[in-house]
């Protein structure tokens, strides 16, 4: 039981939707090897990274200004929260995964240059090792998390950014299992039931975007995108073009039919 990992539930889905199996079959597989690990007590440590497929197609959540204002606002209310609400704005300004955040480990981060680098095995791809440039959010969160790190004795370059606690014991050198709990508390007090945490990652890659970023430094950023996901990224990239290529239109006084008729009689 203890072999099997996110990765090998994930690869597991993909193959059968390859063969054609519908994806309510997968998740009621899924579902029963989900039931047979809870019993031995090992879902826990899987649960953020794998996801059900979806059984109809969902539009992707993507969180208006004031429901992100929200959901940080809200997560700021209870100490219990703060891994969470840490891991949150990592995520949503590093486009992080949460796995990828289980396995960050404090040598790499590199407060002084601001950069960190997401090392291929905390991945759940073999694109390699991707270094994310941190803006002043990411550093300022990193830097709150690394004076918790120091108070607890659990900031040497092997150790974890979130380490595992066993028992009210921080142990270091094991990666955290996940804040479920408290995401999902979190959530519902904000408002928000049902945001999954790595909506976080599509949030920051919407983000990206709407910024008028290239896919090559998107992927640069995010690391792995799916050809599909580019595709639901890039009509998102154009519809913020047509905004703003609208926004333009209003802020122009519209020609009258007088005035075009004069300007054409200037022109002949």
């Amino acid at each position: 039981m203890r072999r099997i990992k996110s990765d090998t539930i994930v690869e597991y889905q993909i193959a059968r939707r390859k063969v054609g199996v519908s994806g309510r079959t997968v998740n009621m597989e899924v579902g029963l090897l989900r039931r047979v690990l809870k019993k031995h007590k090992q879902w826990a440590r899987l649960a953020d990274d794998v996801q059900m497929l979806p059984e109809r197609p969902a539009a992707a959540r993507v969180l208006s200004r004031e429901e992100k204002e929200m959901l940080l606002q809200t997560a700021r209310t209870r100490p219990d929260w703060d891994i969470a609400r840490c891991a949150a704005l990592l995520a949503l300004n590093t486009t992080m995964r949460g796995c990828e955040l289980k396995g960050l480990r404090w040598k790499d981060v590199d407060l002084f240059d601001s950069t960190l680098t997401v090392q291929r095995q905390s991945t759940k791809t073999d694109a390699g090792n991707r270094v994310i440039p941190l803006n002043k959010t990411a550093v300022l969160t990193l830097a709150e998390l690394k004076d918790r790190a120091d108070k607890l004795g659990s900031s040497e370059p092997q150790h974890y950014v979130f380490p595992a606690c066993e028992c009210g014991v921080i142990e270091p050198t094991k990666s955290m299992k996940g804040w479920r709990t408290a995401w999902r508390h979190l959530t519902i007090k904000a408002g928000l039931k049902g945001l999954r945490f790595h909506d976080l990652r599509h949030q920051a890659i919407t983000e990206l975007c709407e910024a008028g970023l290239s896919d090559m430094t998107i992927m640069g950023i995010a690391g792995h995108v799916s050809k599909e996901m580019l595709a639901h990224y890039s009509h998102i990239r154009l519809q913020a073009k047509r905004q703003a290529v609208e926004a333009l239109e209003m802020s122009l006084p519209m020609p009258t039919k007088a005035t075009v008729e004069a300007e054409s009689v200037k022109v002949n």
